[in-house]
């Protein structure tokens, strides 16, 4: 990431810092949207919130691997190069399935996922593309999937919310972490 540097993690606020070194503990490495994003703290806090409700939730009927299936689809939609690669890793991840996120990123109609899943990224791609044409008839195509209109929130919540993350991560040109490239494409080794 050029356009912007990012600043060093000794210098951010308390409360960032502590947050970034949890993910880091966690994933092995800091994922550049942490740093890339801290330049402005008081935006920091106001992303990773909403973020983190959209995403991390207990509630509805949308899993965590739904969640980054829809962001992975929706994200190369809008050509967002950091979203895809981040964001299909964890979607490998809790799919368990190597191949689903270059699957659902380059054509989700063809990628071994449930008429469920294909109904929520149709719905999906609609709101990230012509949001201003959903009608009642797409609610009435995702009912007999399961999903209820808290579940179509979500969708359209986290699909919106990610069009903000593309925008911003493609005009600072932020790049991921090498590191997100394999994950999920093969198995970690265990910890000893």
């Amino acid at each position: 990431m050029d356009r912007y540097p990012m600043p060093e993690l000794k210098d951010l606020p308390e409360d960032m810092r502590q947050r970034i070194l949890e993910v880091q503990e966690k994933s092995g490495f800091v994922p550049n949207v942490f740093l890339a994003l801290a330049r402005r703290p008081a935006e920091w806090r106001a992303f990773f919130a909403y973020h983190d409700a959209l995403m991390l939730k207990e509630t509805g009927s949308l899993t965590k691997g739904e969640r980054e299936m829809i962001v992975t689809a929706t994200s190369a939609a809008n050509q967002c190069l950091y979203c895809v690669v981040a964001h299909g890793a964890i979607l490998r991840i809790y799919e368990k399935k190597p191949l689903v996120a270059d699957q659902v990123a380059v054509n989700y109609r063809k990628a071994d996922i449930t008429p469920r899943q294909r109904a929520m990224l149709d719905f999906a791609m609609k709101v990230c593309l012509r949001s201003h044409e959903i009608d009642d008839a797409d609610f009435a195509a995702l009912h007999p999937h399961g999903f209820d209109d808290e579940d179509i929130w979500d969708i359209a919540a986290i699909t919106a919310f990610f069009g903000l993350s593309n925008r911003m991560a493609s005009f600072s040109n932020m790049m991921p972490n090498p590191e997100f490239y394999l994950l999920g494409r093969i198995p970690r080794e265990k910890k000893s």
